[in-house]
Formats: structure tokens, sequence, C-alpha cells
């Protein structure tokens, strides 16, 4: 008696026998705030799309570093407020694809690649499934690589480097039939470099919350002056710089490893 009494009594605490259907009941609703932020990214990258179809290639270059603004933070948000979740990160890497693949391959071919047939379509179709290939790689390797390096160029960054020159060259009207071949080459080399083995420095080692030198700080702000000369120009090198340095130290690292 006294047995089943405390089996009866088990049984009536509450939550006692949902326990096991909680935790097997998917959980609704989703991160407001980090989310809205992916959804702008997003937007922006849309945006951009539209805005080449009307010729606004400018405009629609500018949408893609909105875009940029966004993504970045989007994850910082959602680090800072604790609000991480699986559906944050699959949508994410979605919107990653249309801001970053699908946006900056149409407006580069709708402003240059058109008029050149199948090797313009086929460069900017190399930029996109590069960009594909970059987001379903980063995806699996997350946790397991170190995280202070990409493997491959990122595709923000390819972005950025395919917009800027969009935008430098029509602030500075240059004709982008004249240069239709090397903005083709330009825009495929961008899809090899996201796909590539070689490291670039991620920065995600920076905690922005330490002491840093007088000096550092002094840097920063003479790199934003001097980028608010011309943001289309030094925007445009500052990322193609990036582009390249990840192949430069791989020769650097090459280089030292013969020479052992």
């Amino acid at each position: 008696m006294i047995d089943k009494k405390l089996h009866d009594t088990k049984s009536e605490e509450p939550g006692a026998e949902t326990s096991e259907v909680d935790r097997v009941k998917p959980h609704k609703g989703v991160y407001l705030l980090p989310n809205l932020f992916t959804t702008g990214a997003l937007f922006s990258g849309f945006y951009a799309v539209i805005a080449s179809m009307n010729g606004q290639f400018e405009a629609a270059a500018i949408a893609i570093f909105v875009s940029m603004l966004f993504d970045g933070l989007d994850g910082r948000v959602a680090r800072m407020t604790n609000t991480q979740s699986p559906f944050g990160a699959e949508y994410d890497s979605l919107a990653d694809m249309v801001s970053f693949g699908v946006a900056p391959a149409i407006v580069a071919f709708t402003w240059a690649l058109d008029d050149l047939g199948k090797i313009g379509w086929f460069a900017a179709f190399l930029y996109v499934a590069g960009t594909a290939l970059r987001l379903a790689r980063f995806n699996t390797q997350i946790g397991s690589v170190d995280k202070r390096y990409f493997v491959g160029l990122p595709s923000p960054a390819a972005a950025a480097a395919v917009a800027g020159l969009i935008w430098m060259s029509t602030v500075f009207e240059f004709a982008a039939e004249d240069m239709a071949y090397l903005v083709a080459l330009y825009v495929a080399l961008a899809g090899v470099l996201m796909v590539s083995n070689i490291l670039y420095y991620s920065f995600k080692d920076v905690d922005l919350k330490d002491k840093v030198p007088f000096l550092i700080l002094s840097a920063i702000v003479l790199g934003i002056a001097v980028i608010s000369i011309s943001p289309a120009l030094f925007l445009w090198l500052l990322f193609v710089v990036y582009a390249f340095s990840g192949p430069v130290l791989w020769l650097v690292r090459k280089k030292k490893h013969l020479a052992k």
C-alpha cells in the first residue's frame, strides 16, 4: 500500500507525465532581433537585383555593401543577446546566398557581362556556384577549423570586391563594354578564390571589449577619413587587397616551407 501510494503521488506531480513529451515537442517561434538584421540583409540583396535590372548600378552596388553591414550585425547581435538558433543559422546562410551570390552575379552580368554571350553568363554562374559551395563548406566546417582563419575567400568579401568594382567604375564613368572581358575574368576569379583552400584572416580573435593601443585607434580613424574621401574607390581597394592577401600569404608560407 505504501509503495502504491508513493507511486500515485509521483504520478500526480506537475509535469511528471508530460516531461518526456515536452522534450520531443518542437519549439515554436523564432528570435526576432537577429533575424530582423538577416531580413535586412536579404532585402538589400534583393533590391540590388531589382536596381540592376533598372540600370541603377550605383544603387545596386551600394545595396550589396548595406547587405554586408546587416550580415555583420546579425551574428554579433545574436551572440550578444544569446539568441543563437539553428533556424537563425540556416536563414542567415540562405540570405547570404542571395545577397552575396546571386545579387553580385546578376548586377555584374547586367552591367558588363551580358554582351559577352556564353562567356558572360559562364563567368557569372561560376561566381554563383563558388558562393554556394563556399557557404556549404563553411556550414560543415563550423567548430572543426581554426576560427582565426577562413578557408577560401569569404562570400561577403567576394561580393564587396565585385560590387566595389561596379560602384567605382560607375562613379568614375568607366565604360563597362571597354573592359567586359576583364570583368568576366575578375568575377570568375572571385568565384574560384571562394572555393580555394587558401586561408584568409577572419579577425574573429579581435576582442572589441579589450583595450587597444592609442596608435591603433588613430589608424582606424585615419582609415575612415581616407575612405570618406571616395568611398567607391577606397572600399573597392580595401576588399581587393583583402582578396589578394590570401594568395600572397600562401606564397610567403610556401617559400618559407621550401627554404627549410
